[in-house]
């Protein structure tokens, strides 16, 4: 029997350590455990034990700039303060953009992988562009409204910083299709949330709509655009691509060309509201693509299995019954997971 192990964080242990805990419930089966996170949570660590690498962080005032580098490939993020409400008018992505051009001065890489979900800006990814080399008419790191009168941007050279390397655009899953503009972009998104009146929306929106036009102006619609606050616009301006955690490591022409008997996912609360997340959901995916049954193992569930099904998985099994229909993360240790795997395992062994 082939079982893939594709879990989320479960507790306070990783998707590496989560998903060795869950194999080791199948002790006679070919197990392959594959590390995966979601931006903004556990994507780096998770990419980094795919890579053989390890997480380096640093404290640079109020950010926190992580990064992990294996050979030529190189992921990192930055995470600030916890993001507000409404739109962040003066918040800048230029850390992000100035972590990246460090990790290009210092390393020599063909790959560069950008966790976008650090940051809680509105700017389009102009600060971004700004510290790779980006040169314009009005200042890019000052946030969105810095952007207003801009009549011109050059990104030749932040495009030649980045001329040999592939660069990636790691978004969570929820922002893959996200607009940057209109009544489903970012502006009237986080307005209407905050109650921000219609004329200030329109007139943000309009600056990122002059910024995006002459940034690259056939990208603005592209899905994803959006995602981070605009940060998928700056990737896509530079030629890089978007993509999620989950869709990264479960490539579903990589799982087609292995033989697969069942895939195994986890998340710490497998619930009606988040539905396990993105890890779980893309965990699903790849089963179905790969005509395989999907099982989901947690700390708590709280979902019936009508729910489940419509996901894609078959069943799901928690570590303890939860006491309340809205359960609050519990601490799940490596040996109660892998018990929970071991009882599992009889019913799901073939």
């Amino acid at each position: 029997m082939r079982v893939l192990v594709a879990t989320d964080a479960i507790g306070e242990l990783g998707s590496l350590a989560a998903g060795r805990a869950i194999a080791a419930g199948w002790a006679d089966a070919q197990v392959k455990v594959q590390p995966v996170g979601e931006a903004g949570a556990g994507f780096l660590t998770a990419f980094a034990d795919q890579i053989g690498a390890q997480v380096e962080s640093t404290q640079v005032g109020d950010l926190v700039v992580a990064s992990a580098v294996a050979g030529q490939v190189g992921a990192l993020g930055v995470r600030g303060p916890v993001a507000g409400s409404g739109i962040a008018y003066e918040a800048s992505s230029s850390p992000l953009g100035a972590a990246a051009a460090e990790l290009r001065s210092t390393h020599r890489l063909s790959h560069l992988l950008l966790d976008l979900a650090g940051l809680w800006v509105h700017d389009g990814g102009a600060g971004l562009l700004a510290r790779l080399g980006a040169r314009a008419d009005v200042p890019l790191d000052k946030g969105v409204r810095g952007l207003s009168g801009i009549g011109a941007i050059d990104l030749g050279p932040a495009k030649a910083a980045l001329d040999d390397v592939e660069l990636i655009g790691v978004v969570p899953a929820a922002e893959r299709s996200q607009a940057l503009l209109g009544l489903r972009g970012i502006t009237s998104l986080h307005g209407r949330a905050a109650g921000i009146g219609p004329e200030l929306m329109l007139g943000t929106d309009l600056v990122l709509e002059r910024f995006a036009a002459l940034a690259a102006p056939d990208l603005a619609d592209v899905p994803g655009a959006g995602a981070c606050g605009g940060l998928g616009f700056a990737v896509l301006a530079l030629d890089g691509r978007l993509t999620t955690g989950p869709g990264l490591a479960l490539d579903p022409d990589a799982l087609m060309r292995r033989s697969v008997d069942l895939v195994v996912t986890g998340c710490s609360v497998f619930d009606f509201v988040a539905r396990g997340g993105g890890v779980v959901a893309a965990a699903a995916e790849a089963a179905s693509a790969v005509l395989a049954p999907c099982i989901v193992l947690a700390g708590e569930v709280v979902i019936g299995a009508r729910e489940m099904r419509t996901m894609g998985i078959e069943a799901a099994y928690a570590v303890r019954d939860s006491a309340a229909d809205r359960p609050v993360p519990l601490d799940v240790t490596a040996d109660q997971l892998a018990a929970l795997a071991r009882r599992v395992a009889r019913s799901w062994t073939w």
